[in-house]
């Protein structure tokens, strides 16, 4: 409407003047109608059929568009909005679908005879067309890597050598591409991409020969070398990246391969990232949710702790935007019942009633090594863990300086008696907590048995949720 009037108005104005207002606002409608995508698709061999256009995003697939072909090959995927930059799929069915990359130049054509021809002509998009012509040097590459593989297997000692040099060079010609294009076309999506996939690997010649002759000390020379540049052509920050397959399984070897796996190594290095990447609120949901189920989850000793430090700084400060309510009450559960038994803390202090009457205080107990064990005899696990741990374990190593603080979970004082009568735990710490008011469910997670928990003299938590066969060789070391 108010184009309309505007125009109209121009009646008043001088004819330059005219001329140039109409100018100007024909350059902005065609402006803004740039700012879309507009992606011509060409495929001789499928008039008439349903055609969609998807996108990768974190290793999935996702529909974006679709339309249908004419009666001769041509459809067209349009909108108002700029697609994200990022790997796509053309997809008419399992069979049949080609990826693309897609760079800033978004209104272009393709044109295919079918899906199964390798044949490719694109016009008005440079990041995709040379995209393709990296597809098909890759194939070349491929094929290539395959002959020599093949060859390697019936060569003579000798032979390999010269074939694993062959090997060796196509890689190098694969990276070299790499940065031929990062040189020729700087700043592009499709660079980023490219180079998104190298990893640069230490020259040991530049080591000192004292390093180079110790298998141990080059091992740590290459970890350090790989943790220091793991990252260093893969910009984590780029929200682009998130639209290919290559983020995720990048993140995944980063935690569990390249970090030492250890919590105090860890911290440091993942709350940086997540700090880097907080600007980016894509990527900081992703990572941040990421890390946050991969430390719970972690088989790694100790990562629970990640758990709660991300938990705290990021989820309930409110700078987790996404979270739903119900999963932040999961959240503030599995915060409440970790934060007190995590490895390096002191234990909480426990005075409970033991089988006979009497009151024990667990950081009164003397003793070298302190195992707490929380159980309850109808539990499957705790049947066959609690009387294995007892004979094998505790048997072997009570007169050097291992006391058990064992805790029955339930109020049925009959049946924590005939489980003890069964298997003979009469010379160990029985205790219980009959009108549950100790908290100790909470403070050491019993929504789980068996629970155990290692101590030092000094009541530090040491070790946890261990195998009998791991407490066997933790126990023989701490009482040495």
């Amino acid at each position: 409407m108010f184009s309309i009037y505007f125009i109209f108005g121009l009646k008043k104005i001088g004819k330059q003047m005219k001329n140039f207002i109409l100018l100007l606002l024909i350059l902005v409608s065609v402006w803004a109608r740039a700012e879309g995508y507009k992606i011509k698709l060409t495929i001789d061999s499928t008039p008439n059929q349903k055609i969609k256009l998807a996108n990768y995003y974190l290793g999935n697939i996702y529909l974006k568009d679709s339309t249908v072909f004419d009666g001769v090959g041509h459809a067209t995927f349009s909108g108002d909005s700029l697609l994200p930059q990022g790997l796509y799929k053309i997809y008419l069915d399992d069979k049949n679908h080609f990826d693309f990359l897609l760079g800033a130049d978004q209104q272009f054509s393709m044109a295919k005879p079918s899906f199964s021809s390798s044949e490719i002509n694109i016009e008005g998009a440079t990041e995709t067309e040379k995209f393709q012509e990296y597809a098909v040097f890759l194939k070349t590459m491929q094929t290539k890597g395959a002959a020599l593989n093949k060859k390697l297997g019936a060569a003579t000692t000798e032979e390999k050598t010269a074939i694993r040099n062959e090997i060796n060079g196509l890689t190098t010609e694969l990276h070299n591409y790499w940065f031929s294009v990062k040189q020729e076309y700087p700043n592009t999506f499709l660079s980023a991409f490219l180079l998104a996939n190298y990893v640069p690997a230490l020259d040991i010649s530049t080591l000192p020969a004292e390093v180079q002759k110790n298998d141990s000390l080059l091992l740590l020379a290459r970890f350090n070398f790989q943790k220091a540049h793991y990252w260093d052509y893969f910009d984590y920050t780029d929200e682009r990246l998130l639209y290919t397959p290559l983020y995720k399984p990048k993140l995944e070897t980063w935690f569990t391969k390249i970090l030492y796996q250890n919590y105090d190594s860890v911290k440091t290095e993942v709350i940086t990232f997540i700090e880097n990447i907080n600007p980016q609120k894509r990527i900081f949901q992703f990572a941040t949710s990421w890390f946050l189920n991969a430390s719970i989850n972690s088989n790694v000793m100790g990562m629970d702790a990640l758990f709660v430090d991300i938990a705290r700084r990021y989820y309930l400060s409110g700078q987790a935007f996404w979270t739903t309510e119900e999963s932040m009450k999961k959240i503030r559960e599995n915060v409440m019942f970790a934060e007190h038994n995590l490895i390096g803390l002191k234990a909480p202090d426990l005075t409970l009633e033991t089988f006979d009457g009497e009151f024990v205080n667990l950081h009164k107990i003397n003793a070298k090594v302190t195992v707490i064990l929380i159980y309850e005899p109808g539990c499957s696990h705790c049947k066959e863990f609690i009387p294995k741990f007892h004979d094998e374990v505790y048997a072997k190593y009570k007169s050097n300086g291992l006391q058990v603080f064992a805790i029955y979970t339930m109020d049925k004082k009959p049946e924590w008696e005939e489980f003890l009568q069964k298997h003979k735990l009469f010379d160990w710490i029985n205790a219980w907590d009959e009108r549950h008011i100790s908290q100790f469910k909470v403070l050491y997670d019993a929504r789980k048995t068996p629970g155990i928990y290692v101590l030092d003299e000094n009541k530090k938590i040491i070790a946890k949720g261990m195998s009998v066969e791991q407490l066997a060789g933790l126990i023989d070391f701490e009482l040495r």
